[in-house]
């Protein structure tokens, strides 16, 4: 294969900040088609790349396109059955994130990369910031000592109009929930790819200001296999802002603020030391060279299906201990 060819689904805002230039500017890929259910969203942004296979339907897409891959740009709600379509139709399929409102809905996903020939990954590109694979390297090294503690923070305002795009977030069934499932899938991709899927979880989820179907704020505390404890703090009601991500053992710690900036302080006793661990400029781009090589070499991408679909068991948990007042423990 000389270069993997994608159609890009869904033509939002995502697509136009990130996915189409990671599409186009990855090494052996090319953008070469668009789909959208507005179609005109399709055809502005196939114009920005001189791409003359447009559509507004993804059936039809899957039947006439040249592409041999799809990357499913959709809202959230939309991922697995329009993946389950992409693979279906045989072709490659990397999914923006989290793959799915549900565990449930994820296995279906699965269920369909295992009936295929063909690779299935998702887009947690997080796990090819530079700060990741120190993390990792420390841990690797046994530089933390015992871990005994992960922390994550995530506190914004968020309240869209009622004609805004982003509003269909609010809605459960379309969404999954609030910031968890927004903001806190990203941060417990990182946990888990680092750590392992907590052993239980224990959650709170209110509706402090904001009266929607889903949380404007929540706690998780969780206990990881070796058992420390994770605590997670989400929140859509601050017009303040913090978004941050620690690990802290007997021996080191290393602190991300802001989350995705790249600065990492690490305290080793106390010796205190700030490194630069900028991203990529597009975060996406890695993790789509990743798969585009993955395809061309016939073997597993970073983060393939069964992988991704964690986080949304564990969001499964978080809800239900909420629900129920009670410890979730995960099988």
């Amino acid at each position: 294969m000389d270069s993997v060819r994608w159609l890009l689904v869904g033509a939002g805002d995502i697509a136009r900040k990130r996915v189409a230039a990671a599409l186009a500017g990855a090494a052996d890929s090319e953008i070469v088609a668009v789909c959208d259910m507005v179609e005109e969203n399709a055809g502005a942004l196939a114009s920005e790349y001189g791409l003359s296979e447009v559509f507004g339907d993804l059936d039809e897409a899957l039947e006439k396109t040249s592409a041999d891959a799809v990357y499913v740009a959709t809202p959230v709600w939309l991922h697995v059955r329009h993946a389950v379509q992409a693979l279906e139709a045989d072709k490659h399929v990397l999914v923006e994130k989290p793959l799915g409102v549900t565990g449930e809905e994820c296995a279906r996903a699965i269920a369909a990369a295992g009936r295929s020939r063909r690779r299935a990954g998702c887009s947690y590109f997080r796990r090819f910031f530079p700060a990741y694979h120190q993390a990792r390297e420390m841990i690797e090294k046994g530089e933390f000592g015992q871990i005994v503690l992960v922390r994550m923070v995530y506190f914004s305002w968020f309240s869209p109009a009622e004609d805004d795009p982003k509003r269909w977030r609010v809605f459960r069934e379309r969404s999954g929930g609030g910031p968890i499932s927004d903001m806190g899938t990203h941060m417990f991709d990182v946990m888990i790819g680092l750590l392992g899927m907590p052993v239980s979880v224990y959650a709170r989820c209110e509706n402090l200001v904001q009266k929607w179907d889903v949380e404007d704020c929540a706690s998780v505390v969780m206990t990881l296999p070796d058992g420390a404890l994770a605590t997670a703090s989400f929140s859509w009601s601050s017009k303040t802002w913090r978004h941050e991500f620690e690990i802290v053992g007997t021996e080191a710690k290393v602190y991300w603020h802001p989350y995705d900036s790249g600065e990492v302080v690490k305290t080793v006793g106390r010796q205190v030391d700030t490194l630069d661990l900028t991203p990529a400029e597009n975060v996406h781009q890695p993790i789509v060279e990743d798969f585009v090589q993955a395809v061309r070499e016939d073997r597993q991408p970073v983060c393939p299906l069964a992988e991704a679909a964690k986080t949304s068991v564990l969001l499964d948990a978080i809800y239900q201990s909420a629900a129920e007042n009670r410890e979730v423990a995960l099988s």
